[in-house]
């Protein structure tokens, strides 16, 4: 079978990566794809946008492609996988109509209440409330989170640990930091714990969680400085176990699904749950993303036996629950991201990159995030650059190897933390 990756980053280059271990499948095209799936064996980069519904539709049927997997946020809240289904065509990811509980932060939360999830207490301002959003401030005091409503690009949170920081926040979304991703804000309570991913495939009435997860979303070491797209990742988490897994799916994540259906929204592909996860082992939801995460699943997918093709399959199908239970091998992984100078704010791109042949022959799998190839040279074009991905026995193994395998690759302004991990070291 032939598939389709749509979007361009690590997230990308490791779906296209997985689906091409399946014995089901041939070939994979990525659109656009990026420096890492022009060099991957059997996978092919399609120089087209991934907001280009007609010409993906088109370049889908050509093809014959068995599935097509949508990987950004954009696209799908967008309507691409409406689009393609209209077609005829088999597409992974939920419609416009569910991608709305990551493109609308304000919607999530009230479908949230709905469904009797646990989340953090909250409220909704407008362009034209401004003075309302400080007086809830003000009334509340900090530390206090500051959101914008809509797609960020992960940027769009400011955890203020001061009544001030935060009206600077309210100020500055509200002022236009974000474009109409900032025409509303939710400012949430802050909640104290650590913070877990939990992804799952849902078909519209099954869920089935994948392994847990724990990103490094702050620039800095030590979980400080302005939240990125994640600095790092490690899976499966020993912070989260199975039976809270299972706790996570009863009380979070079935009944979200519930809630979808009782909009008569049939949600199908990833339902991703943002935790903090209390001392005693309390979950509540920081936030729901509608597609695979970005780095998790740089770190989790390595650990999957289960043909990823099928399980996806399931899913679009509806017949997750005729499907075996999700093989994982025995080992851990740590992911660490090489970031550009300068990210998550301005940075320079088109800095040649080196050292990744090197990486890889340490048993090392290098997933491309912000690259291009250009004439046989490969180049930086992104904020996040790549990912190094290691699998080990123990967590110990798995950071040491990552970490020697990151020490040969070089581009000029090359940053990254050292740290990832470093809550279970």
């Amino acid at each position: 079978m032939k598939a389709i990756v749509v979007g361009n980053g690590g997230r990308e280059h490791a779906l296209a990566w997985s689906l091409l271990r399946s014995p089901n499948i041939s070939r994979v095209f990525c659109i656009p794809g990026n420096g890492g799936t022009a060099t991957l064996a059997n996978c092919q980069n399609v120089a087209m946008s991934a907001t280009d519904f007609d010409g993906i539709s088109r370049f889908a049927l050509v093809q014959g492609a068995g599935l097509v997997v949508v990987g950004p946020e954009a696209p799908l809240a967008a309507g691409l996988v409406d689009r393609l289904k209209a077609e005829g065509i088999a597409a992974f990811g939920p419609t416009k109509d569910g991608a709305q509980i990551e493109a609308s932060k304000a919607w999530a939360k009230s479908l949230m209440a709905e469904a009797g999830v646990p989340t953090a207490a909250s409220a909704a301002f407008g362009t034209d409330e401004k003075d309302a959003a400080i007086a809830y401030v003000r009334q509340n005091g900090a530390p206090i989170v500051v959101k914008a409503d809509g797609l960020a690009a992960g940027k769009g949170v400011v955890v203020a640990q001061s009544e001030g920081e935060a009206i600077d926040a309210i100020e500055a979304i509200l002022g236009g930091r974000f474009g109409e991703a900032g025409a509303t804000i939710v400012i949430e309570e802050f909640l104290t714990g650590q913070e877990v991913s939990v992804l799952a495939i849902a078909d519209g009435k099954t869920v089935v969680p994948l392994l847990p997860a724990q990103d490094h979303k702050q620039v800095g070491e030590g979980d400080t400085g302005p939240n990125t797209g994640g600095m790092g990742v490690y899976a499966p988490t020993p912070l989260l176990s199975s039976e809270q897994v299972d706790r996570v799916r009863r009380e979070v994540l079935e009944p979200t699904l519930a809630a979808l259906r009782s909009r008569d929204i049939d949600f199908r592909g990833v339902l991703y749950a943002g935790l903090m996860v209390a001392e005693d082992g309390t979950p509540k939801v920081l936030e729901f993303n509608c597609r695979f995460g970005d780095p998790e699943t740089q770190a989790v997918l390595p650990l999957l036996e289960t043909p990823l093709d099928e399980v996806l399959l399931a899913c679009v199908e509806g017949r997750l629950a005729e499907l075996d239970a999700l093989e994982w091998s025995e080992g851990v992984s740590v992911c660490v991201v090489l970031a550009s100078g300068g990210y998550p704010e301005a940075y320079e791109k088109g800095k040649v990159i080196s050292g990744i042949e090197i990486a890889e022959t340490q048993d090392a799998v290098v997933f491309h995030a912000g690259t291009t190839l250009q004439q046989g040279q490969l180049l930086t074009s992104g904020g996040r650059v790549l990912g190094v991905t290691t699998v080990a026995e123990d967590f110990e193994a798995a950071i040491a190897k990552t970490y020697a395998a990151v020490e040969p690759i070089e581009f000029e302004g090359c940053y990254y933390r050292r740290d990832i991990g470093y809550r279970i070291r």
